[in-house]
């Protein structure tokens, strides 16, 4: 992993963190252990599937840079994919309270999304190579 990507990374899971961290507080003050729960589990949730998502689309931008947009696509595609079997398995659950992990999910989702955007936007990485090689006349 280049050290931009791994900044990028970094940048994204703290804040989310932290955001994770804050709705587990709030949910155990508002509903208890069971919301407390389901807040870590959805905070969880987002830290896994965000971040196994750039990892594995950084990855494959090294591998195939052409396939770039494709991978993408194939990845939040498959991510969306997933999220939906592990809500569906969890419907009727009584483990944790569901309305502070759909919360907590929705609000870490919106931290990491803000965090990348605003990483991508302070990172100076260079889309065109210097030719530093080229002999000087």
């Amino acid at each position: 992993m280049q050290s931009n990507d791994a900044r990028t990374l970094l940048h994204c899971a703290l804040p989310t963190a932290a955001a994770g961290v804050a709705g587990i507080a709030v949910s155990a003050a508002v509903a208890g252990g069971k919301g407390a729960l389901g807040a870590a589990f959805g905070a969880l949730l987002v830290l896994l599937f965000m971040g196994g998502g750039l990892v594995a689309l950084q990855r494959g931008a090294r591998s195939w840079p052409h396939l770039f947009q494709m991978m993408g696509l194939l990845v939040y595609t498959t991510q969306i994919l997933i999220l939906m079997v592990v809500l569906t398995a969890l419907r009727g659950t009584s483990a944790f309270n569901s309305k502070c992990f759909a919360f907590t999910l929705l609000a870490a989702t919106l931290v990491w999304m803000a965090a990348q955007v605003r990483s991508h936007m302070k990172a100076k990485v260079l889309y065109v190579e210097p030719d530093s090689a080229r002999p000087q006349s």
